[in-house]
């Protein structure tokens, strides 16, 4: 079916036609089939990346995504092996009754498995258990320049396994994937909220509360001045000893219709923002919850991406080394309050030190800040190169999988093993995202 597709993030918007597999047994030759095109094509998910990581150079996309069944699981040591195409929701939904949980996981459950690799995706969690790609034991990795599947891990085809973790989807189609999943005793979550009042106090609790919870990030004001900046709401959580076993699988709105323009303003935001911080009182608040509205928050609005408008917004995703954290984060945050454009879901989370597997994984021993903002004309051209200048002066580097504007020069400052990825690539696979930055 050919038809307008988007990134999640609706932008850059490019005409692709979308060839799905249901079958293993009909992977090989659909993939040798549109490697024939001179253009190539890419292996694409759930569409979940924000940019243009997701998108076919040449509009052909080999869609893996009715690719999701579990193949076999080990309920007793929480190992499962399952198709690239079945989701986190898809996967929790079987193992969290059992008492097994994803070791990471990002802050939506609709990526798929395949897509969580080729992203290296992180979540609250990264102070302790590295990256999602961490926990992989071994894949499938189909190319077009090979008969057969190879088996990727560790100790066998190692080069290519790194290169897949991370890799965006370039070193060949992941088929399947094993997984070692993460024991809990509870579905619930203990968590505490604590509402601060400057940048200054993320950074003391975040040294405080990432000893002693498994999971910590803030959310931030992005739009707050003076003795404000950098205000927001830190929140911890650690699964529950005691509690049931149950996925949550509440009945969830949805945005039924893109509107013609973006919902989000300067005036929408101040409101939202100044309601938020101030529906949490000072001092710490303890509560238990189930896990899906701590982890997945925006899930529970089905295509919220529409509030954006019809030019849809872009994720501005950068990890700042924690030796200048705080400045570079302080001059961030000053920049955008000042731009007259702001997010009102604004991220701010301690990345640790466990390293990844992965040749171009993005977190580094830092703190890392996410923000969304509607699309502009003025976005790329004078605040995302101002917020360029101070990562690239920090040390920083931005996240690929979130990104539609990153510079060619940037990008291969930021990822200097992107070369090993390029001599590994499948020949037949390039995305927009890849032919911008490596080319430019």
């Amino acid at each position: 079916m050919t038809r307008e597709l988007a990134s999640w993030g609706r932008y850059p918007y490019l005409l692709q036609q979308r060839h799905p597999c249901s079958w293993q047994s009909e992977l090989p030759a659909l993939l040798h089939r549109l490697a024939k095109h001179p253009a190539g094509t890419l292996p694409y998910g759930n569409g979940r990346s924000y940019g243009d990581s997701c998108l076919a150079s040449s509009g052909e996309l080999l869609q893996t995504r009715q690719l999701d069944r579990l193949i076999s699981a080990d309920w007793e040591n929480g190992v499962i092996l399952a198709e690239s195409g079945i989701t986190l929701a898809e996967i929790l939904a079987v193992t969290i009754p059992r008492g097994w949980f994803l070791p990471v996981t990002p802050g939506t459950k609709f990526v798929t498995l395949g897509g969580a690799i080729a992203n290296d995706v992180h979540g609250k969690n990264h102070h302790v258990r590295g990256t999602f790609g961490r926990h992989v034991q071994r894949l499938s990795l189909l190319r077009s320049d090979q008969q057969e599947a190879l088996v990727c891990s560790a100790q066998e085809n190692t080069e290519l396994f790194r290169a897949t973790i991370g890799g965006l989807g370039l070193s060949g189609v992941i088929v399947w994937a094993e997984l070692q999943l993460m024991p809990i005793t509870s579905s619930e979550i203990d968590g505490v909220n604590v509402r601060f009042d400057s940048l200054g106090e993320f950074f003391s609790l975040s040294e405080e509360f990432d000893r002693t919870h498994e999971y910590t990030v803030a959310w931030i004001d992005c739009l707050a001045r003076g003795s404000s900046a950098g205000r927001g709401v830190f929140s911890v959580g650690n699964h529950a000893r005691e509690g049931k076993l149950q996925f949550d699988g509440r009945t969830r709105l949805s945005v039924p219709v893109t509107p013609p323009i973006t919902l989000m303003n300067r005036l929408s935001l101040n409101l939202f923002n100044n309601a938020y911080f101030h529906l949490h009182q000072p001092g710490r608040r303890g509560s238990r919850g189930s896990y899906d509205p701590f982890f997945y928050p925006l899930d529970s609005i089905l295509h919220w991406n529409r509030i954006y408008g019809r030019r849809g917004f872009q994720q501005y995703q950068c990890v700042i080394p924690d030796a200048v954290a705080e400045p570079a984060m302080r001059e961030v945050l000053s920049s955008i309050a000042g731009s007259g454009s702001g997010s009102f879901l604004a991220v701010m989370k301690r990345c640790g030190t466990v390293a990844s597997p992965g040749l171009m994984s993005f977190p580094m021993p830092g703190v890392s800040l996410a923000l969304d903002f509607p699309q502009h004309q003025d976005l790329d051209r004078v605040l995302f190169r101002r917020l360029d200048q101070v990562v690239r002066q920090a040390g920083g580097r931005l996240y690929p999988a979130k990104d539609a504007h990153m510079a060619g020069e940037d990008f291969r400052a930021f990822y200097p093993a992107w070369q090993q990825v390029e001599a590994l690539r499948d020949p037949a696979l390039i995305s927009q995202f890849w032919t911008r930055v490596t080319q430019a």
